[in-house]
């Protein structure tokens, strides 16, 4: 035994040239655990919030918007930093995301986005490098604080219990209802801001002629005659109006629905009870029995206010019109799709009659970027495929 520990002993500390293998392996762990400890520090300097807005192409565009939110300041103190929500905790992820945010290092580098203007360009790109991320992982560095198991069902608004209970149950990745709530959302998001454009260009193809019937693709100003001098208030999005004269770039048209009396009457609605907006006129044009023709008066049961039906003709810009509703339709249904499935379970169009779709859709606008048009089409989509006017099962 003596003389095998000997022999061990004298192989490490036989002269390997000129250094010996046991100071060799000596250095050799030395040098290992400077570098190791070197390497790791260098990897906690670029975990800081310092380090990450360094880069004015960040602490000019994307930190300002954090500190305007509840993970920057909040009534319980505790801040979520930059690397706290960018950087995942577990080692082997760590270096994986440092390796993909090198490309992002050296696009400020090299001026893919140094500047405001730049970024913003590049902002939706961005943004869906780090959704894709967030759906892969779940959303695992939102979780290393929010628990679906530490919550207070309880003391949650009974909407917010139902959506969350069923969040929890398919362990659901927190972004998939919560963009933009530590950063702003991409103003060209195309899955929703397209639909005006889209319908836009739809239109430049239409051809008007009198007696028929178009729809407007978006809120479009009236007026009471065709010199556009006297405001006549303004038409609602895919709203139907029937062509009564055409003058040169102008169109005289006529407008059929039911407006309360309670008022001034301004608010022409699709159909009798229906809060469905056809157009808003102005106090002037609602009060003139030259532009408002009223027809038929009823009393809604529910509510007991009376409602009148009416004719408004009035004048608007031959542009902006499409001859068939089905086209504002399938864009409306493609952006609710797109937009609206992603984070709780999405109802039916049919789910909820025209009256109640107002305030249910509303309450999903916080988590879609669309313009106010896309959003008076999408809601108008709803309520005209809700279950007042479809017989099918939801």
């Amino acid at each position: 035994m003596k003389s095998s520990l000997k022999k061990v002993w004298i192989t490490l500390w036989r002269p390997a040239a000129k250094i010996s293998l046991g100071v060799l392996a000596l250095g050799g762990f030395v040098a290992g655990v400077i570098f190791w400890g070197g390497f790791n520090t260098a990897l906690e300097m670029t975990n800081t919030e310092k380090f990450c807005i360094s880069c004015h192409s960040m602490r000019d565009t994307v930190y300002p918007e954090l500190k305007g939110t509840v993970h920057w300041e909040n009534h319980s103190g505790v801040r979520a930093t930059c690397p706290d929500c960018h950087v995942p905790h577990n080692w082997s992820d760590k270096i994986a995301r440092k390796m993909q945010a090198s490309k992002e290092v050296f696009g400020s580098i090299v001026g893919t986005i140094d500047t405001p203007e730049k970024f913003e360009a590049k902002r939706l790109e961005l943004a869906q490098h780090e959704w894709k991320r967030f759906a892969a992982n779940k959303s695992l560095e939102c979780k290393s604080c929010h628990s679906y198991s530490s919550m207070k069902w309880d003391e949650m608004s009974p909407r917010a219990q139902a959506q969350m209970k069923q969040a929890a149950v398919k362990d659901q990745s927190c972004i998939d209802c919560h963009k933009g709530i530590a950063h702003h959302l991409p103003a060209d998001m195309a899955s929703s801001g397209g639909i005006v454009s889209e319908l836009s260009a739809a239109s430049q193809s239409t051809d008007y002629s009198k007696g028929d019937t178009y729809y407007s693709v978006q809120f479009l100003p009236l007026y009471e005659d065709e010199a556009k001098t006297k405001d006549g208030g303004s038409l609602e999005p895919a709203s139907a109006v029937k062509v009564v004269d055409i003058k040169d770039d102008m169109l005289q048209i006529e407008l059929n629905g039911w407006r309360k009396e309670k008022g001034f009457g301004r608010v022409i609605n699709q159909d009798f009870g229906m809060n469905i907006p056809t157009a808003a006129l102005s106090k002037n044009a609602a009060q003139s029995s030259g532009i408002v023709k009223g027809f038929e008066q009823k009393e809604d049961d529910v509510t007991g206010l009376k409602w009148q039906q009416v004719t408004a003709t009035l004048w608007v810009e031959k542009k902006n019109f499409v001859s068939d509703i089905s086209t504002v339709w399938t864009a409306a249904k493609s952006a609710y799709n797109t937009n609206c499935s992603v984070c709780h379970t999405q109802p039916a169009e049919n789910h909820f009659d025209a009256n109640t779709w107002p305030g249910m859709f509303n309450g999903m606008l916080a988590f879609v970027n669309f313009d106010t048009d896309s959003e008076a089409i999408v809601l108008k989509y709803l309520q005209n495929h809700s279950s007042d006017f479809s017989k099918a099962e939801h």
